[in-house]
C-alpha cells in the first residue's frame, strides 16, 4: 500500500517533499503528489509516515483507499 496527497487539501507548502526517504513526493502542477510506485510508507526508515507527520493540514497525506 502507498500514501497519497489529497489535492484539494494540499497547500503546496513543500514540507513533505524533503522528508520522504524514498523521494516519492514531487510537485505536480500547483500541489504535491506521491508516486505510489516509490512510496513504501517509510517502512524500514521511520515508525510513522513522515509526509503525514510534517503536513500542517490534517488528513492531507492518507493511505490510498
Amino acid at each position: 500500500m502507498a500514501f497519497m496527497i489529497v489535492p484539494s487539501l494540499c497547500t503546496a507548502c513543500g514540507a513533505c517533499e524533503f522528508e520522504c526517504p524514498n523521494s516519492a513526493i514531487s510537485v505536480a502542477g500547483d500541489v504535491y503528489a506521491i508516486d505510489p510506485d516509490k512510496c513504501q510508507e517509510c517502512k524500514g526508515e521511520y515508525d510513522t509516515q513522515q509526509c503525514a507527520k510534517v503536513c500542517p493540514i490534517p488528513n492531507t497525506c492518507v493511505p490510498i483507499p
